[in-house]
């Protein structure tokens, strides 16, 4: 069987019913989640490993490319965690988290200095980023499907 020569005969494209799609469907994929926490740990991988400026530039570039293409579909969720009070306060606390810790640490002489350190406060880092944007993306799943709800009654 030749695949070149076989014709297949294409159906019409079916109408996609949007209105059916429930707001957990636009959940980001916790993998996505990964690349903001690398980036949110680049400060101490760069101190811990400063020639890796070059890997997280091209992690940047594929986090921008898949943002806006592979997740294009999912917009409507990330607006609704932007426009949360939730997220932004997250976002500023971890700044205060990562800025304040390093202060304090300085402050009683313990100063993070050594590869290990700076490695374990950039796993810390992005384990709370990962956790605190899944927490976050749960709880604007929440308040879409409970909008959703309140549209269709």
């Amino acid at each position: 069987m030749n695949i070149l020569k076989t014709k297949t005969e294409k159906a019409p494209a079916e109408a996609i019913d949007t209105s059916t799609t429930a707001p957990a469907d636009y959940r980001l994929p916790l993998w996505f989640f990964g690349f903001e926490g690398v980036l949110a740990a680049a400060f101490d991988i760069l101190k811990a490993f400063p020639s890796a400026w070059a890997v997280l530039l091209v992690l940047l570039a594929v986090n921008i490319t898949v943002s806006l293409t592979m997740m294009r579909s999912r917009i409507r969720l990330a607006k609704a965690l932007w426009r949360g009070k939730d997220t932004r306060k997250i976002a500023f606390a971890l700044i205060a988290l990562r800025v304040g810790s390093h202060f304090a640490l300085n402050a009683v002489g313990l100063a993070v200095t050594s590869t290990l350190g700076h490695v374990l406060f950039a796993v810390v880092m992005s384990a709370m980023t990962i956790g605190m944007l899944a927490y976050s993306q749960e709880t604007a799943i929440r308040a879409l499907t409970r909008s959703a709800a309140a549209a269709r009654a």
